[in-house]
């Protein structure tokens, strides 16, 4: 009875820990999700300023507007006439400058809002281009955005990128040790199990797979916890700070970390397991 309650102790010490383990592990990735989404949401909002001819026909801006449209590293694109371009100024300064003045001097202008996940890695090279080619369209004077903005954010997003990435890849790392200690102690603890089925001549391999399937599924509970864990985490942190983390369109990301959580515990258990029943056969044959 002693040993069963032990034998029970251990299954769920190995089970708690890949779970905590891959619980930290579906947090840092949620992190890395939301920090990608609200980095591109910031990029996409800015927006770029393209200056038309101050005569140009209602015709002739509609079309250019149709062409940048058509433009695959566009999101969206408003049409500003220098009625409208003037109302929001006077909105902006608290008066009408226009009476003031006796004249308008606003031209007319197209605000286009950038698909970021269309553009290419090099995205400085990809606005230098779309700003070349918008540039040399009729009846246009020039594009216009905050660059100083643009690359700062680049910036960041990059070196966040990275700097996750590489916390994602040192968290594997110490969760591959961490699993790979647990199924040690584990599979110690049924030792005399091992020893029995050695003196009867079972095989190495015969003797490693009910331990590789039990690995398996210890994995795949850990992975389902984790999963669970993470998502009453997010649940609390949306009710309690109102972040919008469980919004419908976040919920297949949720799944695909999930998928990912449960699929990386079964298969860093069972490589755990593999190379440690190994080991211990080798070296008790010795």
């Amino acid at each position: 009875m002693k040993n069963k309650v032990h034998l029970w102790g251990s299954h769920g010490t190995t089970i708690l820990g890949i779970s905590l383990v891959l619980f930290m592990l579906g947090l840092l990735l949620v992190i890395e999700y939301h920090s990608y989404r609200l980095t591109h949401d910031a990029q996409e909002r800015i927006t770029y300023k393209v200056d038309l001819v101050p005569d140009v026909s209602d015709s002739l801006a509609l079309a250019r507007k149709a062409d940048i449209g058509r433009m695959g590293v566009v999101k969206h694109v408003d049409y500003i006439s220098r009625e409208q371009a003037a109302e929001i100024f006077s909105q902006d300064l608290g008066e009408d400058f226009v009476g003031f003045l006796g004249y308008n001097p606003l031209n007319p202008s197209l605000m286009v809002n950038l698909n970021v996940q269309l553009l290419p890695d090099n995205s400085g090279a990809a606005l230098d281009r779309f700003c070349a080619e918008v540039g040399a369209m009729e009846g246009v004077t020039g594009v216009a955005y905050q660059e100083n903005v643009v690359s700062e954010l680049q910036d960041v997003f990059y070196k966040l990128s990275w700097f996750l990435i590489i916390f994602v890849a040192l968290l594997l790392l110490i969760t591959v040790v961490l699993i790979s200690a647990l199924i040690r102690i584990a599979i110690y603890s049924r030792r005399d199990t091992i020893a029995t089925m050695r003196l009867v001549g079972a095989k190495a391999g015969f003797i490693a797979r009910p331990f590789r399937l039990r690995s398996l599924a210890y994995g795949a509970l850990g992975g389902l916890i984790a999963s669970v864990l993470t998502a009453v985490t997010l649940w609390v942190f949306d009710k309690q700070l109102t972040l919008d983390l469980t919004a419908a369109r976040h919920l297949l990301w949720y799944a695909t970390i999930a998928l990912v959580l449960i699929i990386a515990g079964m298969l860093i258990a069972w490589l755990a397991t593999a190379i440690t029943v190994r080991r211990y056969i080798a070296r008790n044959n010795n």
